[in-house]
C-alpha cells in the first residue's frame, strides 16, 4: 500500500548518493533512516519546521518498533550474508532465507513509515508553513541534536547534501 510518504522516501533514496548518505548517519551514529526521511520530507512537502519534542516524539513513537522489529530482521539479514555454511545446498537455501527476511525488513520499515505518516497528520495538520528550502536542512539538524550529535553535526548535516538535494526537487 502506497502512501505519499513511502513514495517521497522511495524516491529520494533511490537518488544518486542519499542511500550511503543515509546509511552512513545509521551505522555511524544509530540514526533511524526513516526519521532521516521522516525529516525531509515534513520539510520539503509540508513546509513544516520540526521541534525538538517533534523530534522526541516521533523516535519515542517508532523506538520500541524499530529496535524490536526492523533492527532485528536487519542483523538477521547482514548475519546470512556472511555466516560460513557446510555445502552448496544449505547456502543456496540461507540465500533465500536472506531473500525473504530483506523482504520482511523492507516490510517492517514501510509499517514504521505508515506510524509516522500518521503521527505526522495529527501532529501537524495546523502548523504554519514555510520555504522547504530552509526548513528541510533546519528538521534535519534538529534530529541529529535529537540523537546528540554535537561535534559532528555539522559535518554530518553536509553529509546529507545529497538528500536534501533530492528531497528539494520531489
Amino acid at each position: 500500500m502506497a502512501s505519499p510518504f513511502w513514495n517521497f522516501s522511495i524516491a529520494v533514496y533511490g537518488a544518486s548518493a542519499v542511500e550511503s548518505e543515509c546509511l552512513a548517519l545509521q551505522d555511524q551514529f544509530g540514526i533511524d533512516v526513516n526519521l532521516i526521511l521522516l525529516c525531509a520530507f515534513i520539510g520539503a512537502v509540508h513546509g513544516v519546521e520540526l521541534t525538538p519534542d517533534d523530534i522526541a516524539a516521533a523516535r519515542e513513537l517508532v523506538g520500541s518498533w524499530h529496535k524490536d522489529i526492523v533492527i532485528s530482521l536487519r542483523a538477521a539479514r547482514r548475519r546470512l550474508k556472511t555466516i560460513e555454511l557446510p555445502d552448496a545446498n544449505t547456502a543456496k537455501a540461507a540465500a533465500d532465507l536472506r531473500s525473504r527476511v530483506k523482504a520482511a525488513e523492507l516490510e517492517s520499515e514501510r509499517i514504521e513509515q505508515t506510524m509516522l505518516e500518521q503521527w505526522t497528520k495529527a501532529r501537524l495538520a495546523a502548523r504554519p508553513r514555510g520555504n522547504s528550502r530552509y526548513i528541510v536542512p533546519a528538521n534535519l539538524q534538529a534530529l541529529l541534536a535529537g540523537y546528540s550529535i554535537e561535534p559532528e553535526r555539522l559535518t554530518a548535516a553536509g553529509a546529507l547534501k545529497h538528500l536534501i538535494a533530492a528531497a528539494l526537487v520531489r
